[in-house]
């Protein structure tokens, strides 16, 4: 049980900082990048990257990383041991709730909304403004849950 605690905790501590890499990019510059040209063009590229994420190797970090916080958590429950497994289970939670979670509840959503939109009209132009703003605070959750999650669980293989 401690090799596979162990390698878990490897793996998820990696994946979630990639995530939180992945994430960080799109914070950071990326959708900065899409606010200074034209919203028929950042539409275009959101929609084009939206496409693209879902058939990308992103979803073979994404997911598994999900099922290794899920498999984290339970050896943490069915072996308490107190500061390590407070620790797992904190890294999980955030990469489970704050990271996968509100991605599908907050981002896909907005992803799905705008992507049956095009053109350059008014409407058009609100939906890229306010999706630029709401996208991007829930990326920023996104982020930093997956940050915190990967520092829980570096942290908690310092201690096993």
């Amino acid at each position: 049980m401690q090799i596979l605690l162990v390698i878990c905790l490897i793996g998820a501590a990696i994946g979630s900082g990639l995530v939180a890499g992945i994430f960080f990019a799109f914070s950071t510059f990326i959708m900065t990048a899409f606010s200074r040209i034209p919203a028929e063009q950042g539409i275009a590229a959101m929609n084009s990257i939206n496409v693209t994420i879902v058939r990308s190797p992103f979803m073979a970090l994404f997911v598994p990383t999900l099922i290794l916080c899920l498999v984290i958590a339970v050896l943490a429950v069915i072996d308490w041991r107190g500061g390590l497994s407070s620790l797992m289970l904190v890294g999980a939670a955030f990469y489970v709730i704050a990271s996968f979670l509100s991605t599908i509840v907050f981002n896909v959503p907005m992803n799905d909304a705008l992507a049956k939109v095009s053109g350059n009209g008014p409407e058009a132009i609100e939906l890229w403004a306010t999706y630029l703003r709401d996208w991007t605070w829930w990326n920023h959750v996104r982020t930093i849950a997956s940050l915190l999650a990967s520092v829980a669980f570096v942290r908690a293989l310092m201690i096993v």
